[in-house]
């Protein structure tokens, strides 16, 4: 597959993957990181998913498949991508390719059940330390730049809801924030207070991926 795979940089809020539109590229993050989004006309958009270097964006099985979901940039940075005629042709062509598909497929399934359970059944301080363990995770390192305002647009909150939530998880020594940077001081307390929101989809990714 190499060789038809191309290095490109992506910044903060770019759209990869148009709600709607024929997918064009598939998107593979090396450095970056990529929030799944979930929209109709009449309500704003909502987090369902995140990827990072771990994924990728939609798995085209046919060429001019389209998506009901958006894929934007959470963190800038490096990702390779191939035409989506391409991959569709290699997933045909090679059936260890299209088993590792299918299995990443199930991965992301779970990570969307346990965002809607997140949503439904978690405050917003839990919510928050999933979405900050997620983009650790993915992010690799413990200091990222992400404003207030992006952080309640994912989570669908009001901006205040997301301050209140940073103060409480900063009072529990597990970040610390300045402007636009958030830092991850203690991973464990940042475990502890997202309690059962975070973990589920993390160990069965593991165990479909990389057993």
């Amino acid at each position: 597959m190499m060789p038809l795979l191309e290095e490109v940089h992506v910044s903060l809020k770019q759209v990869l993957v148009e709600a709607g539109s024929v997918i064009e590229y598939v998107y593979f993050p090396e450095s970056c990181v990529c929030s799944i989004l979930a929209r109709t006309e009449h309500v704003n958009p909502i987090e369902v998913g995140m990827i990072g270097f771990e994924g990728m964006t939609d798995m085209v099985l046919r060429e001019g498949d389209r998506t009901p979901l958006r894929a934007i940039i959470q963190l800038s940075g490096t990702a390779w991508r191939m035409k989506a005629a391409d991959f569709a042709h290699c997933v045909e062509a090679y059936r260890s390719l299209n088993h590792l598909v299918l299995r990443f497929k199930e991965t992301l399934a779970i990570q969307f059940a346990y965002t809607a359970l997140a949503h439904g059944s978690f405050t917003i301080e839990e919510r928050l330390a999933r979405w900050l363990l997620m983009s650790h995770d993915r992010a690799r390192r413990d200091t990222m730049p992400l404003v207030h305002e992006f952080m309640a647009a994912m989570l669908a909150v009001r901006r205040s809801g997301v301050t209140t939530a940073i103060h409480i998880l900063e009072g529990a020594g597990a970040i610390r924030a300045s402007r636009g940077i958030i830092t991850i001081r203690d991973r464990e307390k940042l475990e502890d207070i997202a309690s059962g929101s975070y973990g589920v989809p993390e160990t069965e990714y593991e165990r479909l991926m990389l057993a």
